[in-house]
């Protein structure tokens, strides 16, 4: 790009904002895009400040200067640092009334430059020593101060530990300071609703920064000002919401209870007065100002969670705190309840693992009221037609509070819970809707309820709730609410296990699920319930097998959703694998056949628009057939399935080959190959042979990375064959040419991750299976290479096979196995290391600091550890020569890593006498250059 002219760029802004025509707007977009990638950017964003034309031209640069402050600080010489200071300064005090959104631009542009300028010394002291005096600076005075502490953790800053905790020291040092001047504006202003709110804003980024000085907090006038503003009640919405949000950052910040005891006991007693306001704001119907003190009451709870578990009743363990979150509970907004879930699951995981029975006894009627709120909050309205909605907010929350009733109710006892929740529906005589609550938590716990009871002397019988209730719901009438019997089919099929223990309830049951199978609106729930019941009554449904049969035979004449189909078709098969084996073949065909016929009557019509029908839907339930069907083979006997699929492998061929082109179909005919191999197993070898020869040829002209995922199910189930293993190489290698054509283009791996995770699992399979093969090849050598630039991808699962691939190669030289080509294997990978080990690990040490997120470094952790292992010597002087070569200062001038933390790490690493420690030693290491 060569250097424009402002004019050029005010006119490019202008087209981006104002040309009517889409197409000048992209145009626009993209030029503007391609400047602030270059040099000139920061020229042209410093003229157009000066020029203060307009705010869309003030906003674009406002925001270039951030961005480029943020991503390319080391384009600029350090002499050049104190001038750019100096004219953001000047650009936000005279653009400071233009518009709020530039300044917190420039603000963050400001905030930026500071955490990287290490020349900068205390910048807090000097802002408000330049601009505390002057009125009319303090809004942007208060703007760079509430971002600065938020921008320390910025992830697109990285400054490294060193500097941050430098910063982060800094800040505190000054930070009673700050708040002092927060104090001045709030005395200074009165009433000034926009005021309060930047200053609230401003104190809750330094609370959340965790460097506000306890003791000092605790009595000082600002905490007081903060609940005033939330006890009165004609305080605006805006106010409102900045007071709650800086009282939770504040109890969030105190978490550590002990060491903060004088702020924490200030906060819980002031929180505890604003019980009041809440009742006000319901009264009132305010829901905004309702959510904002349930927020507060949770964050209470959860900062005073341990100390609640550990002394209930006592002092800040006082149980008034779980009183205020059950008030909320009561509110009929259910969004209000929502907000304390978390709250919950962690109050039940905590008293799970005390495993105390004298303290579950005190939280018990608190979790008692929880759910009975709870199935009140998961009420339809009564005027609600048809069932349930899964998908909508409602529905999301009814699934939520699902989870949270299975997390909770060990606490009040599911056996308990559940004959108190029917005895209702027993007793009384409730309105549909509270009939189809209920019926729903039961189905959330009817899992957990125990089917035995105990019962003297020393007998266990069948539990008499459990079965009355599966009594009773079958022998509902088809007059009742359709919500009602989704809800009560949903519970048939979580009440599977008493159906397997109570074979007599099959025949009723199953008869109540088939009605709802052929009605519209309950088809797809009653399938799903039919899968249950087949999975766990395999042995049972044996005797149906025949009626499920002809269920999947006329599958869509149901009105199923795709996995509701699918759901059924696996129940069916997992049922067909405990048949007789000389049945199995039998029936496996039959069930194929629809599916297969669909398939050919495809194959054999003309395309439409030059398009062949999708066979997708037809693929993934073969699929689901061949994954679900494992019958007991014993030695030596023919597998019952092999015949079945060789028969089928035609079709699947011909599918495949029609749609070569499509992505998507030929992943799911690779799908379902790969389920066909894993059925059969060895018995599949007649289709090796075909099978490789189609996926190459197709390969070479489409290069999906399913083919690499679908040899890799091959390798795994072949490679230890001695006379398939030449052709799997064969294959390896004739897949390996294309794939790193693919990716050797330009972003190569970062545009295919899915085929850079697809070739290391079959690479890894292949050393799994077979090392010696790959490692006496010539193409080991290319997949190392390939390994080692892909190190960098920062994609979790292509990442991830790629340090499993390198991490299993080296071990094949490390564990000895007692294997004849043990020392063959060991010689390979010491010729391998010779050759490309200092690169690797020069690679990994540069990968771990510069480019992976830390949840990769376990997986790094791990191959430097085989490396070590295998040849300790050699890898302590490569890692040496990998630390020389990272960069010790920031672009800014601050020291990344001093000399001793180098020599620390080195030793640390080296000295380790178990993978773990070295993945501390690289987790705390990599610290430094975030």
């Amino acid at each position: 790009m060569e250097k424009p002219t402002v004019a050029l760029v005010y006119q490019a802004v202008q087209a981006l904002y104002h040309d009517p025509d889409p197409a000048g707007k992209e145009r626009a977009s993209v030029w503007l895009g391609e400047l602030q990638r270059s040099m000139y950017a920061w020229e042209m964003a410093d003229q157009l400040l000066q020029l203060k034309q307009d705010v869309e031209s003030c906003y674009f640069a406002a925001q270039t200067m951030k961005m480029k402050i943020q991503t390319s600080f080391f384009e600029l010489p350090p002499e050049t640092h104190i001038a750019l200071r100096d004219s953001l300064l000047s650009h936000i005090q005279s653009l400071k009334d233009l518009s709020p959104i530039i300044v917190t631009q420039l603000a963050l542009a400001i905030a930026d430059l500071a955490l990287q300028m290490a020349s900068w010394k205390g910048c807090v002291h000097t802002l408000i020593e330049k601009y505390s005096n002057d009125v009319s600076s303090m809004t942007f005075l208060i703007e760079i101060l509430t971002v600065l502490p938020e921008e320390v953790h910025s992830r697109s800053l990285r400054i490294g530990a060193n500097r941050r905790t430098e910063i982060i020291e800094d800040l505190a040092y000054y930070s009673s300071t700050v708040v002092t001047l927060l104090m001045t504006c709030v005395e200074k202003s009165g009433s000034n609703e926009k005021m309060l709110i930047k200053v609230f804003r401003c104190l809750g980024s330094w609370f959340n920064l965790g460097v506000l000085d306890s003791n000092f907090m605790a009595n000082n006038q600002l905490l007081m000002v903060l609940f005033q503003v939330l006890q009165r009640d004609e305080t605006s919405t805006n106010l409102h919401e900045a007071a709650s949000d800086c009282v939770c950052s504040a109890l969030y910040a105190i978490e550590n209870v002990d060491t903060h005891m004088p702020l924490a006991l200030q906060l819980f007693q002031g929180v505890l007065t604003l019980e009041t306001a809440y009742h006000m704001a319901v009264a009132r119907e305010d829901l905004d100002k309702v959510l904002n003190y349930c927020r507060i009451f949770t964050e209470l709870c959860e900062t005073f969670l341990e100390t609640t578990v550990k002394s209930p009743g006592q002092g800040m363990g006082d149980l008034r705190t779980l009183e205020l979150l059950l008030i909320c509970a009561g509110h009929p907004q259910y969004e209000v309840v929502e907000i304390s879930f978390n709250f919950w699951y962690r109050l039940g995981e905590n008293l799970y693992k005390t495993n105390d029975p004298a303290l579950h006894g005190i939280f018990r009627p608190y979790i008692q009221r929880l759910l009975h709120g709870l199935a009140r909050h998961c009420q339809l309205d009564p005027d609600h037609e048809g069932i349930p909605e899964d998908t909508d907010d409602f529905g999301e929350f009814r699934m939520r509070v699902s989870d949270l009733v299975k997390d909770v109710i060990f606490l009040v006892g599911s056996m308990e819970c559940f004959s108190q929740l029917y005895s209702t529906l027993k007793e009384g005589n409730p309105p549909w809707e509270v009939t189809e609550a209920v019926l729903f938590i039961m189905a959330a716990i009817a899992k957990s309820v125990d089917p035995f009871v105990y019962s003297p002397p020393g007998c266990f019988e069948n539990n008499p709730t459990l079965t009355e209730v599966l009594e009773q719901v079958v022998l509902l009438p088809e007059t009742v609410h359709i919500a009602v019997r989704y809800t009560s089919i949903e519970l048939v099929g979580e009440m599977s296990e008493v159906v397997d223990r109570n074979p007599r309830f099959l025949d009723p049951v199953l008869n109540y699920l088939m009605k709802g199978l052929r009605e519209k609106t309950l088809a797809s729930v009653a399938a799903k319930a039919i899968h249950n019941i087949c999975s766990v009554c395999r042995d049972h449904m044996a005797q149906h097998f025949q009626g499920l049969l002809d269920i999947a035979r006329a599958l869509d004449s149901f009105a199923l959703t795709t996995e509701a189909a699918v759901g059924l078709l696996k129940g069916t098969a997992l049922v067909l694998a405990r048949l007789p084996l000389e049945k199995i073949a039998e029936c496996l065909s039959d069930l194929c056949a629809v599916q297969v016929m669909a398939l050919k009557k495809l194959l054999s019509q003309d395309p439409s628009n030059g398009k062949a029908a999708d066979p997708t839907v037809w693929l993934d339930r073969l699929a689901v057939i061949f994954r679900h069907t494992n019958p007991i083979v014993e030695n030596g006997q023919t597998h019952p399935c092999q015949k079945v699929i060789q028969e089928i492998w035609p079709v699947l061929s011909q599918t495949l080959n029609t749609h070569q082109a499509d992505n998507r179909i030929v992943e799911r005919c690779c799908r379902c190959l790969r389920f066909a191999v894993r059925c059969v197993g060895k018995g599949s070898a007649s289709l090796l042979q075909p099978l490789v020869t189609q996926m190459v040829s197709v390969y070479q002209v489409y290069p999906h990375s399913c083919f690499l995922y679908l040899g890799s199910i091959l390798v795994d189930e072949y490679g230890m064959e001695e006379g398939c293993r030449q052709g799997l190489l064969d294959m390896l290698q004739a897949l390996c040419m294309p794939t790193f054509q693919l990716l050797e283009q330009p972003n190569g791996l970062r545009n295919h991750p899915d085929t850079v995770d697809d070739l290391f699992r079959l690479a890894t399979r292949f050393v799994q299976r077979s090392p010696v093969t790959l490692l006496s090849s010539g193409i080991i050598v290319h997949i190392i290479q390939c390994a080692i630039a892909a190190t960098t991808l920062d994609h979790r699962d292509a990442n991830c096979s790629v340090m499993k691939f390198v991490r299993d190669l080296i071990h094949t030289g490390v564990s000895n196995d007692h294997e004849d080509d043990f020392e063959l294997r060991k010689q390979l990978i010491g010729q391998a290391m010779g050759q490309h080990g200092q690169q690797l690990v020069t690679q990994l040490m540069h990968t771990c600091c510069f480019c992976l997120p830390p949840y990769t470094l376990p997986d790094v952790a791990e191959v430097l550890w085989e490396i070590m292992v295998f040849d300790r010597p050699t890898f302590c002087r490569w890692l040496e020569n990998a630390l020389k070569g990272l960069p010790k200062e920031t672009s800014g001038g601050a020291v990344t890593v001093t000399h001793k933390q180098l020599t620390d790490f080195h030793k640390q690493v080296t000295s380790a006498e178990e993978c773990k420690q070295v993945c501390w030693a690289i987790r705390e290491f990599t610290r430094l250059f975030r």
